[in-house]
Formats: C-alpha cells, structure tokens, sequence
C-alpha cells in the first residue's frame, strides 16, 4: 500500500506505529493463550487493545506532526507578509523547539529588512511627488497604480483622475525602442524601470522632456555664431566708423559729407544691431516681486489704445520681474498689431501652483510656426528675427513656459483666424 512508503513523515509514522501495534497485540494474544484464556475473552481482549492502540496511535501520529502544521502555517504567514503570526513547539527543547525559534527569528529579520523598505519606499514616493518631471507608476497588470504632481503637465489633470488607466488610455505607445508619447509641440524621452512593491512587481515610467536640451543647444550654437560674428563685425567697424568721420571733416561738397554719413550711421546702426543680439547668451539680473495682475494687465490696455482688449483675470497676483514681463507682453501685442490684429483677450487662470496667461488676438498668424523661435528667423520683411527669441529667454529664465499656436491649427477653433500665446509662470520664485 502507498501508505506505507516512506516518502512522507505521515507514512513512516503510520508504518512504524502499526508495525508496533501488530507485534503487540501478537505478544498480547500469545500470552493470554499461554495462560489458558478461552477464544472469546481473547478475542474480545484484543479488540479493546486494537481500539486503544488505535487512538494512541493517531494522537502520537497528530502530536509529531502537529509543530509541523504550525511551522507551515508559519511560513505561509511569512508568505503573505505577516510577520506577527509566530508557531511555539509543544516541546520546550530539542529540534522541534529550534525550528520554531528559527522560523520566529526570519520573521522578525523580515519584518526589520520589511520596515526598512517600508522606510525607503516612503521616502522615494515623496521625492518623486516633489520632482518636476512626471513619473507614472504601473502594477504588473499594466493599470496605473500612483504618478507625482507632475502629472499635469502631460494631461492637464491630476493623476488620481486616471487612476487604474491602462498605458494605451493614457496615449502611450510601446516599441521594441522604448516607450514613447505623441505630444505636438513637445518631445520626451521615456525610461523605463522595474521594482517590486507589497511583493508585487511594478515598472516606473520616467519622462524628460528633450525640448529645453534642444534648445539650449541650439541657442547655445547660436550665441557663439553671434559672439565671432559680432568680435568680427566690431573690428571692422570700428575703424571705418573712424575713418568716414574723419574724411567727413575734411570733404567740403556736400554730396560726399553726405555719403559718408551715412556710412558713419550704417556703422553705428550695424554696432547697435550686434549688441542687441549680444543680448540673447546674457543671463538676466532678475528683481523679483509681487505683481498685481489687474493692474498688470490694464498698464498693457493703456499702451495699446488702438487695440480692443478684453480680459478675464481669475488669479490675482504673480511673482516675477515686472520689468522683463512687461517687456515680454509689449512685444506681443506689438507683433498682434503688426499681424493686422484689432482685438486681443487676456485669460489668466491658475493651474496647480503655476499661473496660465493665454493671449489671443485676432490677426492674420503666422505662415510658419516651426523656427519662430529660432534666432535670426523672422517673417517680416523687415524683422530681425529677435522678439520672439527674448520673449522666451525672458520666460524660461522666469522657470516658465512660451508656447505659440495659430488659431486655425487648433482643433475646436477652425473657423477663427489669429494666434493664441499661452504662457505658463510658476506663482511663486
């Protein structure tokens, strides 16, 4: 019988037990006939020995056995990541007595490594609400389980709105490269990374958003053309500049004076050309303060009296250089104004701890929204290609964002013509 084999402790128990008690009640019943018992009494005999070996043997069978349930159930405890379950021995020494002071001495290692991860893991969900770049966590079922506040940046939503959202709701695209997102206007860089949380494996989405590197290789690689180009040009003007001034005292017919001024105001006008593009690799002294928005606003109304703008201000004050800002929103509307625009609206709303100003006006827009921003670019006959590109330095170095769109680029304003401007400052320094 399989009962018998010795692959389990149960059936070497059962089979040594039963072994014994047959052997017994073999000795017991040549006993009882050596002292000349009748059948019936020894018969009778051994059936009452046969019941109490019985339950002998299933309580000896239960009481070996019993330390081994408790220390399963032990383990299963440890399993399941309660570590306050604890097995005792019914023997208060010896190897039964060491297996359960073993197994309640791993928990209580567990439960310490366990605190200490807890510990860890705490900490590292606080940085990663703190961080500025969006990080989204999902379970091994692919459902988003946490992301940090900056969340909103990609969806304009807190995350808990998408709470359980699967990567393909969210708009993310996995390839055999990686993990990427669709975003016009914007490119991010996403990486990936596994980590096991509650015992179950979860992978951590990264986003670093590429466009600020881009550009600040960009306006990089600009600055040193403009820095040679304007160390070159100051050379040679500087000296024609000298000599045309000075041939000018010396010329008496007035065609000639004439020409060589114009040479001595060319120069002066190339000089002041360089040193305003100068201007782009500077870094801003910013004076930071309190600005009140209303009154902001109503300042840019009265230096544009041909323009007709409106306004709806829901945030009232923001923190910034009043100067530059003003400067940012000057140039603005003075590009509405040269784009054939009569009409502007100012909408300044909060969006998290950052304040929204969106600038819409009503002009003809832009044929070419790729290189705006892009130094020396330009799509006036007589621009220089500078206002857009210190409008942005402006921003960025306030920690915000600039962002330029045609209206009739935007999906729910097709029939509308104009440009809206939307630019995103951070409420406080």
């Amino acid at each position: 019988m399989t009962i018998f084999k010795n692959k389990t402790l149960e059936g070497y128990i059962l089979k040594i037990v039963t072994i014994f008690c047959m052997l017994f009640l073999v000795v017991t019943g040549l006993l009882l006939e050596q002292l000349q018992w009748n059948s019936w009494d020894i018969a009778l005999t051994l059936v009452f020995q046969a019941f109490a070996l019985t339950i002998f043997s299933f309580k000896f069978r239960k009481r070996i056995t019993a330390g081994f349930d408790r220390a399963l159930l032990h383990i299963e405890a440890v399993k399941m990541e309660d570590y306050n379950q604890y097995a005792k021995s019914d023997f208060d020494e010896g190897n039964s007595n060491e297996l359960h002071l073993a197994l309640k001495a791993l928990s209580q290692h567990l439960q310490q490594q366990k605190s200490r991860y807890d510990q860890h893991a705490f900490l590292l969900y606080q940085l990663i609400d703190q961080l500025n770049t969006p990080m989204l966590v999902f379970n091994k079922k692919q459902k988003l389980t946490y992301a940090n506040a900056a969340f909103s940046i990609l969806y304009n939503q807190p995350w808990q709105m998408y709470r359980l959202a699967s990567p393909k709701l969210l708009g993310l695209i996995e390839t055999d490269s990686g993990w990427s997102i669709p975003r016009k206007g914007q490119q991010w860089q996403i990486s990936q990374s596994k980590f096991i949380d509650s015992g179950e494996e979860h992978f951590l989405l990264v986003f670093t958003n590429i466009d600020s590197a881009l550009r600040a290789s960009q306006l990089n690689a600009w600055q040193q053309i403009i820095r040679v180009m304007g160390h070159e040009i100051r050379n040679s003007l500087t000296p024609v500049s000298s000599l045309a001034e000075s041939l000018s005292t010396q010329m008496i017919s007035p065609r000639e004076q004439s020409a060589l001024a114009l040479i001595s105001d060319r120069c002066l006008h190339l000089q002041d050309f360089i040193n305003r593009y100068s201007s782009l690799s500077q870094q801003l002294d910013l004076h930071y303060q309190s600005i009140e928005l209303s009154s902001f606003v109503e300042r840019l109304k009265a230096l544009n009296p041909e323009l007709e703008v409106t306004t709806q201000v829901k945030e009232s004050k923001l923190w910034g250089d009043t100067t530059f800002l003003e400067q940012v929103f000057i140039n603005l509307l003075k590009n509405a104004k040269e784009a054939g625009a009569t009409k502007v609206k100012f909408t300044i709303v909060r969006v998290k701890n950052k304040c929204k100003i969106e600038l819409e006006d009503n002009g003809h827009g832009f044929a070419n929204t790729d290189n705006l921003f892009v130094p020396l670019f330009t799509t006036k006959p007589q621009g220089q290609g500078i206002g857009l590109t210190f409008c942005r330095n402006i921003i960025e170095q306030h920690k915000g964002t600039i962002d330029l769109e045609n209206n009739a680029d935007l999906a729910n304003k097709n029939s509308q013509t104009g440009v809206t401007i939307s630019i995103t400052l951070p409420l406080t320094s």
